[in-house]
């Protein structure tokens, strides 16, 4: 069984902001900065959690409240020009109320076009469309077009493709070496050589992908038992031999 779980969408995060004040009956003028930062974060983590992309300007307004309860946790009084203590709160307070004024108005303004549109006939919204398609006439845009434009667009359009195609181009090569095969290839060189040096083996194929992958394998080897090591003493070379069992298994 599987449960859907729906959380309000809010036009900005003003509006979340108003909308718990007015859930819980809060004083704008004296927000409980600790409660509404916590309610804020509470459904950022549910829309993450839905796989909902936060907008930038709730991550912003989220950063302003953890600052402004930082600032209220650990006071460091700011005065203005007065000698007064400046609250952290204050901006914040001012930009809700500037908001709340606005979107009163707006909603206003919503119910005056809802309104408005009551009283208009049915089927003038097509009448509209019909004439805005008459008065861009494509044959007319046609008759506009001259040479110099013409060759403006052929500009940009070679100008974006050399751009494309300077960009610095990243190339993969596919090395024919593998730890599988490199464990092998190492197994059949002790064969020949049952005491064989890693110098030699830098020998056999003296590139850097090379030595790479063999030294893996004998990494490998080794603690597949299948190898056994003797470190030199002086220089920096050591020494391979199989083990007596992998070559009475063998």
């Amino acid at each position: 069984m599987s449960f859907e779980i729906k959380l309000p969408l809010f036009e900005g995060p003003f509006d979340l902001l108003l909308f718990f004040i007015q859930r819980d009956e809060l004083d704008i003028h004296d927000i409980p900065i600790n409660k509404i930062t916590k309610d804020f974060l509470d459904y950022l983590h549910h829309l993450e959690q839905l796989n909902v992309e936060v907008a930038s300007e709730f991550i912003l307004v989220a950063a302003t409240l953890m600052r402004i309860k930082a600032k209220m946790l650990l006071p460091r009084p700011v005065l203005d020009e007065e000698g007064n203590e400046v609250d952290p709160r204050e901006e914040l307070v001012r930009h809700l109320l500037e908001y709340k004024k606005y979107k009163s108005v707006v909603e206003e303004l919503a119910n005056m076009e809802h309104t408005r549109s009551l009283q208009e006939s049915r089927g003038n919204i097509a009448r509209e469309l019909k004439k805005l398609a008459e008065g861009n006439n494509v044959e007319a845009e046609l008759q506009d077009i001259d040479l110099y434009k013409l060759l403006r667009v052929f500009q940009k359009v070679m100008s974006r493709y050399e751009y494309e195609q300077s960009k610095p181009k990243h190339e993969v090569v596919q090395y024919p070496y593998s730890i599988a095969k490199q464990r092998q290839y190492i197994l059949d060189q002790l064969v020949e050589i049952p005491r064989l040096s890693f110098t030699q083996l830098i020998e056999f194929e003296p590139n850097k992908i090379a030595v790479i992958f063999n030294f893996l394998s004998i990494l490998d080897l080794l603690q597949m038992r299948q190898i056994t090591m003797h470190l030199g003493e002086g220089f920096n070379n050591f020494w391979i031999e199989r083990l007596e069992e992998d070559l009475v298994e063998g």
